[in-house]
């Protein structure tokens, strides 16, 4: 029996986990980035202005930039807040940036009677995460 390895983008996704804040969906403010959130990005290569999900592994969808809370660029995302831009190394390690512009729908404040993105896809009661440090 093979023993799988946790990819690269695992480790880095429960190092950001580890320094991140729990707190309750009713705390977590409206910009910044949970599970199943749309948000607009600007990409540090093409510069241009782009729209994602984040989602969880086996709802990804390339064409639909539904983007995988495990693939590189996820585990960076996630508890980024409206205007804070990151650098990382995609998986074939090429240096990447991108700015995070606008938090268009959060489902925890859909819940709230904030819904501001209805295609977006609903996700299960969680707490969300913040990012401790601004980056």
């Amino acid at each position: 029996m093979r023993i799988r390895r946790a990819p690269p983008s695992a480790q880095f996704l429960a190092s950001e986990l580890e320094r991140a804040r729990v707190v309750s969906p009713a705390s977590l403010p409206p910009n910044v980035i949970s599970m199943h959130s749309v948000f607009d990005f600007r990409d540090g290569i093409a510069e241009q202005i782009r729209r994602g999900m984040l989602v969880y592994p086996g709802e990804e969808d390339t064409g639909a930039e539904r983007i995988s809370v495990l693939s590189p660029l996820g585990a960076a995302l996630i508890g980024l807040a409206e205007g804070q831009s990151f650098q990382w190394r995609s998986a074939t390690g090429v240096q990447r940036a991108l700015q995070v512009i606008r938090v268009v729908h959060q489902p925890e404040r859909a819940s709230a009677g904030e819904d501001h993105y209805a295609r977006a896809a609903p996700a299960p009661t969680q707490r969300g995460l913040m990012r401790t440090t601004t980056r």
